[in-house]
């Protein structure tokens, strides 16, 4: 009966697409921090953005160092502050590069004063850290780095600048839009995409071990076709969430 039990509930999760990572319990630490009322002028934005899942899937937890690379308006730094506690520490930071990217985001997030918090543009592109690192997070950039004649020189000098970060065993988490199977980087200039493909070999190859991926933000309906901000695809796009481990 057991082994039954077993063969169906394995069948169930092929059928609906559910993995093992997806099912990972919401940890309170995260359930805690995405409830603060200090966030509810982003808690509206959590439901699209899965983000109770891909944080229970990066294992985040309290005590942690995170990187939070190319914040934006710091909408996941705001949360990885409430997981991580007063013994953890969030970096939010921008490289050199994208110092025009910080120049409304940057005060406006320093100044809500979180303890826990170091917001910076860094004098260099490549990413550094004080204090060697847990989680390095970066959402939707990835495909930006080759941009601008990087190419794969630049991803391969990022990536292993990040593992240089790391501390054994700690998790580097890639979240960004899909490009089709086979496409490579074709597509990061043009359509800000990648193929996933791309970005699991480029990783590895810096010494890496991939660890899964999360489909919450995937999305079938995408053809890849369309550049990430056209109207009739932005915010819904295709997108893969890989999670890798430095041994």
């Amino acid at each position: 009966m057991k082994s039954i039990c077993m063969g169906f509930a394995v069948a169930m999760a092929v059928a609906t697409g559910a993995t093992a990572a997806q099912a990972q319990k919401v940890s309170p630490a995260i359930t805690i921090a995405l409830a603060d009322p200090a966030r509810a002028d982003q808690q509206g934005d959590d439901f699209r953005r899965k983000a109770a899942d891909v944080l229970a899937f990066s294992g985040v937890r309290p005590g942690n160092v995170v990187i939070d690379y190319l914040p934006g308006e710091g909408y996941w730094t705001r949360i990885f502050t409430g997981i991580v506690g007063a013994k953890g520490h969030v970096y939010a930071v921008w490289p050199a590069a994208g110092a025009k990217y910080a120049e409304k985001t940057l005060p406006a997030l320093q100044a809500r004063n979180l303890a826990n918090v170091t917001a910076v543009v860094q004098p260099t592109n490549l990413p550094t850290s004080p204090k060697p690192v847990d989680l390095f997070w970066t959402v939707q950039n990835y495909h930006d780095i080759a941009n601008n004649g990087g190419g794969e020189r630049a991803l391969k000098a990022f990536d292993k600048a990040v593992f240089n970060m790391l501390k054994r065993g700690g998790i580097y988490v890639v979240i960004d839009h899909a490009d089709a199977p086979g496409s490579g980087m074709a597509g990061t200039e043009t359509r800000h995409r990648i193929d996933p493909a791309a970005v699991k070999a480029q990783v590895q190859a810096a010494g890496f071990k991939f660890v899964g991926e999360s489909t919450v933000l995937r999305n079938p309906s995408d053809d890849h076709t369309k550049p990430v901000f056209d109207p009739a695809i932005r915010g819904k796009t295709d997108q893969f969430v890989y999670k890798f481990k430095k041994p």
